[in-house]
């Protein structure tokens, strides 16, 4: 478990500086709703591409220094190039659209390194403890999503390194050297770390296929199928549509949040990232944990019709509130954004990890991933096409309609899934 926390703390660290700290920082020198809309989008993209990793992972896995470590050492490798690649960018008022395409390169790496590392959680964790297990990915990964936006938005404006580099990158070059040594420790840990008491520390050789193993001497594409072929069914399919509705509310929500704050209420762009980093890191730790002990104990999805049942009522109750001229719910509706995603998370993954069980675990398990970062990539896009015109309380009391509608789909189990019903609560 400690492993895995810190896997995720550093893929958190990447994320709290690149989707809250860059853009709450570029929020404030004056990019437009669409700028960092589309900042947002071409960071997600190559997590909504994930589910292709899940095919090389899963049919790729003879290294001898393990299944999936091998691909997850690859993974970090190629993190830490890219974050090096930032130290050539310049931060300009203007330039988000300049640090995007690296860090949405950083992202295809990130996504093979969670495709790698999720399929050592299935293989390696017993059933009942994958409540546990998630609540230490999300706790991990909010805890570096917390360090990096407070860090960072303190980072940015204020201090770099002492290079002949312009004063407007030195503090985004200050922040990608320190993401890189990050990365550099996450990759010792990983090496360090073995999946078997047999493996390699470390070796680029294959092991000989073993006479008869599954998989042997079929054809890509036959593997392929075989793996995907749960994907296609009904309960699968409102699976998928289930992540993508939660995740989409969740981005609009934060989006829209983040900018009326800074542009229509002059709050401080740093300090707005340590509010949501500070209530990140309570949902995704304390609460995170207490979801975590009561999937396991009590069933995969027990409380997740509860979580989106709560999100629903607050939404709506903070909307009206907005609607209804109250300016003090602004920062209320930013901090659900924050603290509530992790929640309905953590409730929702043991379930869909017990669905994957099985060969291509990555793959499939990818795919409902990848559900939930398309969410997120349009609900970004959604919100910067809206623009700044509609008024805050109108995305705010869609997003409780869409929670209300998914706790009505999530207390029928059977509507999700097949497998896993039997840990969930009866409707």
């Amino acid at each position: 478990m400690p492993f895995v926390f810190c896997i995720y703390a550093y893929q958190g660290l990447v994320a709290g500086f690149a989707l809250t700290a860059l853009p709450n920082h570029h929020a404030g020198l004056g990019a437009s709703a669409g700028d960092v809309a589309w900042h947002a989008v071409v960071v997600g993209l190559p997590w909504v591409l994930q589910p292709a990793w899940g095919p090389v992972v899963d049919r790729f896995g003879d290294f001898r220094m393990g299944r999936r470590r091998f691909w997850a050492v690859l993974a970090l490798a190629g993190s830490v190039a890219m974050l090096l690649l930032l130290l050539a960018v310049d931060d300009a008022p203007g330039a988000l659209g300049r640090a995007s395409p690296v860090l949405a390169a950083h992202s295809a790496f990130a996504a093979l390194l969670d495709t790698a590392v999720d399929g050592m959680i299935i293989d390696r964790v017993p059933p009942e403890n994958l409540g546990r297990a998630n609540a230490c990915t999300r706790g991990g990964f909010v805890s570096g999503t917390a360090a990096g936006a407070a860090l960072l938005a303190f980072v940015l404006p204020a201090h770099g390194l002492p290079t002949e580099a312009p004063p407007s990158a030195q503090g985004l070059h200050a922040a990608a050297v320190l993401l890189a040594a990050a990365g550099v420790l996450a990759t010792a840990l990983v090496v360090l770390v073995r999946e078997e008491p047999t493996d390699a520390w470390f070796s680029l050789r294959r092991r000989p296929p073993p006479s008869g193993a599954a998989g042997a001497g079929q054809a890509p594409r036959r593997l392929l199928r075989r793996f995907l072929a749960p994907m296609l069914r009904r309960q699968a399919l409102a699976l998928v549509a289930f992540c993508l509705a939660v995740e989409g509310a969740v981005a609009v929500v934060q989006l829209r949040t983040g900018l009326d704050l800074i542009q229509e209420r002059n709050w401080d762009a740093a300090a707005l990232s340590r509010l949501q980093a500070g209530l990140g890191l309570l949902g995704g730790t304390l609460g995170a944990f207490a979801v975590g002990w009561w999937s396991d104990r009590l069933g995969a999805l027990r409380g997740l019709s509860a979580i989106l049942l709560l999100s629903a009522a607050a939404h709506a109750a903070v909307g009206l509130l907005l609607a209804g001229g109250v300016d003090a719910a602004a920062p209320l509706a930013a901090g659900m954004a924050s603290a509530l995603p992790v929640l309905i998370f953590v409730a929702l993954a043991p379930a869909v990890m017990r669905a994957s069980r099985g060969p291509g675990a990555a793959t499939r398990f990818a795919l409902f991933m990848a559900a939930l970062n398309l969410g997120g990539v349009g609900g970004n896009a959604l919100a910067g096409a809206l623009g700044e015109g509609l008024p805050l309380w109108a995305p705010v009391l869609a997003a409780g309609c869409v929670f209300a509608g998914c706790a009505a789909v999530a207390r029928r189990p059977r509507l999700l899934f097949r497998r896993a019903v039997a840990g969930a609560a009866p409707p």
